[in-house]
């Protein structure tokens, strides 16, 4: 699949996307994790997976404090048949994606500069890293409540069989995280692992130690007294703000709730126990280390002239 090269920007109307990849040279944004995506990172490879349980929470939970606040002030069937209906709904897919096995995550490794992405039925790819394309897309709409703008962050893969049916030669994911500065933002964790290291990306949802430190009393005990530790804990040092956030969190957001269903479903994440991949997963000495093309060497040289540029005017 021939894609257009990093830094190609098509416009439309009311959207626009920018390929950042590939080649994979520098945003000039920050590594945000956005979505939680990052499952497990060491030196030798990242875990990418796309179960953002928050984002499904904080979707459902304040439309449902919403139909309630207004049964208690408006009491109406019509608003309790609406909630159930509005709410119901997403809340059931949701249950359903729960109960589900969690997806296996895609494995970047940055010693052998490669990808392997898990397909059906226990096959999966091994991609070389320059060929992965990434683009943040972004749509705008106006309504009488002003402008709203989205946006998403694709990754795409090709199939290195070149054999491979027509419907298996592709892939995509699909992150939703905001506009293209969020989703370039996202793309640079993992483009600043691969071509930077580990240390380039900030603390960010690493599940492979687990979320909370009091397991021994359970999940739920174990996430209702960090968070009253954390609440404490500002409200000792005077930030009065932080604390005031982290009851908006509970309340507002489910923040436990939240932080409960991702330590069930991914402390620890699940893995690619494929024996050919628990081998290619294994560190390399130095020396054998992949190197970047010439070509990327070269247009990562010219981008980052570009950025300090553009910082300068």
């Amino acid at each position: 699949m021939n894609s257009p090269a990093a830094g190609t920007i098509k416009k439309g109307v009311l959207s626009q996307q920018e390929y950042l990849a590939p080649l994979p040279i520098p945003t000039g944004e920050k590594p945000v994790d956005m979505v939680n995506m990052i499952w497990r990172k060491n030196d030798v490879f990242l875990d990418i997976g796309n179960f953002n349980v928050g984002g499904a929470v904080m979707a459902i939970w304040p439309v449902a404090i919403l139909f309630v606040l207004m049964n208690i002030y408006l009491p109406d069937p019509l608003i309790v048949v609406a909630g159930l209906i509005i709410v119901g709904v997403p809340t059931l897919v949701f249950i359903f994606h729960l109960i589900r096995p969690t997806p296996l995550p895609i494995r970047f490794n940055r010693q052998r500069r490669e990808v392997c992405v898990p397909r059906k039925d226990g096959e999966y790819w091994i991609v070389p890293w320059e060929t992965v394309t990434a683009a943040a897309s972004q749509h705008s709409s106006v309504s009488q409540a002003g402008k709203t703008t989205s946006g998403m962050l694709f990754i795409s893969f090709d199939n290195p069989d070149p054999q491979a049916s027509k419907d298996n030669k592709h892939w995509m994911w699909g992150f939703n995280c905001g506009g293209n500065e969020a989703s370039m933002s996202t793309w640079e964790c993992i483009r600043s692992y691969m071509e930077i290291g580990p240390h380039a990306l900030p603390e960010s949802n690493d599940f492979e130690g687990g979320r909370t430190t009091l397991k021994g009393r359970g999940i739920v005990w174990g996430i209702c007294c960090e968070y009253a530790q954390t609440f404490w804990q500002h409200l000792r040092d005077g930030k009065v703000g932080e604390a005031s956030w982290l009851i908006l969190g509970i309340f507002i957001f489910g923040g436990p709730f939240v932080f409960m269903l991702q330590t069930w479903k991914l402390s620890p994440p699940p893995t690619l126990d494929y024996p050919e991949i628990i081998e290619w997963s294994k560190p390399l000495p130095p020396e054998q280390w992949a190197k970047r093309s010439d070509a990327l060497e070269a247009a990562i040289i010219q981008r980052e002239a570009e950025l300090l540029a553009r910082a300068q005017s």
